[in-house]
Formats: C-alpha cells, structure tokens, sequence
C-alpha cells in the first residue's frame, strides 16, 4: 500500500520502528501533492522544503534516541487561518495576501513540539465565512468525489486535502459547523471540540466566542490523536479552559456503545433533507440499536431559532474582529497616494481587499449592534443562545449523547448557491445549535447517497468537556460499518 494511503497512526508507527523514515513519508505526500492539487486546489502555499527540513529533524531526533509522540514525523495540513510565522497567514483574503505573521498560534506551536510535519496551508471561505470554500479570494477548491462540487466550507480545502490523500490529518477551524460540514460531504472525520478546549490565540478571528480549532482525518482514531496533540489549557487564550484534555485517544479505542443512551433530536428532522441522507442516517440509528444502544426521540424546541440567532451573533462579532483590518497597520493598504485622507485609505482598503460575503456580514453585524437596535437583534439572539444551551442540558439529563444527520444534503454542484446565500446558510441547519452552547461535536462518515453516491455524515453530540463521548459513538460505528459491510463509504473517492 501506498504511503498516501496508510493512516496517520499506522504511519507514525513505521516511523518510529524504522522501516521508513520522515523525511520518506513527507515526499510521498508532497509528491501527491504535486499529482492532484491542480485539480482539487486545496492548497494555498506548499512548504516543501520547510516539511523535508522538519522531517529530517525528526529523523535524527528519532536517531539519536530522543522520546517522541505517536504523530511524530506524521505530515499534517495546516488551515490557513492559523498563524504561521514561516509562511504565509492569508485567512483566504485579499487583505492579508503575502502577510508573514511574526508568531506561531498556539495550535501551530503545538502541532511543531508533537512533531508533526506541516505540508502547507490550506484553503478557505474568507475569513472562514461560507460553507463551500467558494468565497476564497484565490479561487474555489473542488470537492475529490466529484469535481464539480463543493468540497464543505469554510475549512474545504483541509477537508478536500485529507479526502484526496494529500495528507492524513489536518486542521480546522468550526464557527457553526466549518469542520463536521466538510467532513460529511468528503466522506471523512471532522470533531469540533468543546468550546475553550482548543486554543484560539494565533487564529484568526471570525466570531470570538464560537470558533474551535479542530481536527480532520481519515479515521476516529486519527482524529483523536491529533486533537489530543495539539488541545489542552492555554494561558495566552482567556476562553481557554483550564482543565485536562478528555481521554479521546483511550475512547476511540474502546469505541463501545452497549448500554449508552442516544437522543435523536426531533427538530432535526422534516422538510429540506435528501431523502438519501434520512436513509443513511435511519441506517445508523438501526446500527446502534444493534450494538447495545438505547436510541429515543429527544425534543429540542429552541433548536428551530439556533440559525437566525447565529447569523446574528457571529455578524456581529465579525463586524468587530473584521475593525483591525483597516489598512494602517498590516496587510493591504489601497489609496495611499497623498491625495487620500486616512478615512478615504480605509474606505478603498476595505472595499477592495473583503469579499462580497465578508462585506455583507459586517453589514448586518454593524445594523445588529448599532444604537436602537442593539436589544433587539443582538440582545434577543444572546437570549436564544442561552435557550439553547438549556434544552442541551436538559437533553443530556436523558440522554449520553445526541444524533443528527450532520448536514441536510450532501455536496451541492459549485456555483448552485452562489447568489442564493439564505440557501448557502442551511448547510449549517443541524452543525450551528452546539456552537452556541460550546458542546463538543463530531461528523463521521455513515455511507453514501442512493441519488448521486456522495458521502453522508452523521453528527454526534455530547456535553461540554464529553469530547470523549463523541469519539467512542464515532469509533463504535467504525468499527461496526467496516465488519460488516466494509466500511462506512464502500468505495474511496474517485482516483484523480
């Protein structure tokens, strides 16, 4: 089997026992790279020579017998949306094109002492706003099942780089549902860890109080691994929180569901989902029941408002991140010719460096906090995200974990929503409730569609700090779908 192929723990394990070596691994990725990502485009800037020098240090660390982690050596695509102060930081806009941050974010410097190799940078929907990677100012990445469709947004080109063997892991960033959306319709795993779990400093911010870094990979147990990696309490984020990282590595071992409680979450449900995405997750709920699960019907009633009260707090928190770029102190400055006041220079500098879709939620975030309207939008979604967070509380006294189709329809042609962005939105219906209550959250793949054979996710999602939770329900189907049909999707995605 290829290199390519092998997961990040089968990987790491070659390494460490020397019979390939990192900097081997590290070329076979890149040589992929270079075989596929002009059609699928789900890199911005590729280090190679930065990855080889990483890779080597690793091998003589490994040589001269130092102690390393399980993912050292392992190769590992980076979000572009995480500082990085050896290559560029774009957030997939204008405005920061060919910006050098002077500082690792957190998760960077975490993914560099576990001792992954870090290929590049990956793209995204601008500033992490959109669900197709459409709204990237250096053009859309192409979903690997089919290539003229989406690939997830806002982390797509992570998504689309993990699907079509460009790399075993990678790294996201989930506002209202930009990791499990991705993962779920490129046919791998995407975990939103909970909110505080994983350190924000370094990221670049879209909405504070709902973006968490998480992970992507092939398979659960990848998946804990690099969540485990790189999480954990960080001082230099004020939202962290200061606990122990849940044992997800040990759950997505155990992956055992017999005799735990599983909510299906009634308001998940009717109108507006593909009829092959019902089917597959009907499969699943059959599937736990036959491995010892007690599955319910669970009512969340304020889950109905979760999408217009996100697409009031996070407008109105990306309309306050999104002041810095102003053209004075970083990135692209237009109009600065001595004919233009320093207002008019922020006037054309913004104008000409955000996108439409960026341009349009810091419209409705201003309108939303401006005076006299401030209660009434922002104030009254606050009221709904608190709701929320209750009837998760309230859910989570019946049950251990909830279920849900991670997303209504699998991956939409590019371009078909284009100009239709209350349609582009509803790809976050069911992902969007555990960002306001900061709950851990994970999609992993449970078939393909009978309509067009696309991947289908199903979400799992447990308590505030129950990541581990998430992680056993996501292995145990693994597990399951593979013994007995050969695995979640029957097929890889189409070789390119």
């Amino acid at each position: 089997m290829s290199l390519t192929r092998k997961t990040a723990a089968e990987l790491g394990a070659l390494i460490a026992s020397g019979e390939v070596s990192a900097v081997e691994v590290t070329q076979a990725h890149l040589d992929r790279i270079a075989e596929v990502d002009g059609e699928i485009h789900a890199f911005l800037h590729v280090a190679a020579d930065a990855a080889l020098e990483q890779a080597s240090a690793i091998d003589a660390k490994r040589a001269a017998g130092e102690r390393l982690g399980p993912l050292a050596g392992v190769p590992v695509a980076h979000k572009d949306v995480f500082t990085t102060k050896d290559m560029p930081t774009t957030a997939g806009s204008k405005i920061l094109e060919g910006y050098r941050p002077p500082y690792d974010a957190t998760i960077t410097a975490r993914l560099r002492e576990a001792g992954l190799v870090i290929l590049g940078k990956t793209n995204l929907d601008e500033f992490a706003m959109g669900s197709s990677t459409e709204n990237s100012a250096y053009g859309t990445t192409h979903n690997p099942w089919d290539l003229g469709r989406i690939p997830g947004g806002s982390s797509g080109g992570s998504s689309a780089a993990v699907a079509s063997y460009q790399a075993p892991l990678s790294t996201g960033t989930d506002t209202g549902g930009s990791i499990r959306q991705p993962a779920a319709v490129t046919g791998i795993v995407g975990m939103k860890p909970t909110y505080g779990g994983s350190s924000r400093y370094g990221v670049i911010a879209f909405a504070s109080s709902l973006d968490t870094p998480g992970p992507f990979a092939r398979n659960v147990l990848d998946a804990a691994l690099l969540h485990e990696a790189f999480s954990g309490h960080d001082v230099m984020d004020t939202t962290s929180i200061h606990s122990e990282v849940p044992p997800v590595v040990e759950a997505a071992r155990r992956g055992d569901v017999s005799g735990l409680r599983v909510g299906v979450v009634k308001e998940f449900g009717g109108e507006g989902y593909q009829a092959g995405v019902l089917a597959r997750f009907q499969d699943s709920v059959e599937l736990l029941e036959s491995l010892g699960a007690k599955v319910v019907e669970v009512s969340c009633p304020s889950f109905t408002y979760a999408l217009p009260a996100y697409y009031l707090i996070a407008p109105s928190e990306c309309s306050s991140n999104l002041a810095r770029f102003d053209g004075m102190r970083y990135g692209l400055r237009v109009g600065d010719d001595g004919t233009h006041s320093a207002e008019e220079v922020m006037a054309l500098t913004r104008a000409a460096g955000f996108g439409a879709e960026v341009k349009r939620r810091i419209m409705l975030g201003t309108y939303a906090l401006s005076s006299g309207y401030y209660d009434a939008y922002y104030g009254s979604a606050q009221k709904v995200r608190t709701l929320i967070a209750r009837d998760f509380e309230a859910a989570f006294h019946q049950v251990d974990v909830l279920i849900s189709p991670t997303t209504p329809t699998t991956a939409f042609p590019i371009g078909e929503r284009a100009d239709d962005p209350m349609a582009m939105y509803l790809a976050d219906l069911c992902t969007i409730p555990a960002n306001l209550a900061g709950n851990a959250a994970i999609s992993v793949p449970c078939g393909l569609a009978d309509e067009d054979g696309l991947p289908v996710g199903l979400q799992i999602m447990a308590p505030v700090l129950g990541d581990d939770r998430c992680y056993r329900v996501a292995a145990a189907l693994e597990k399951a779908f593979e013994s007995r049909w050969g695995g979640p999707l029957l097929k890889e995605a189409p070789a390119l």
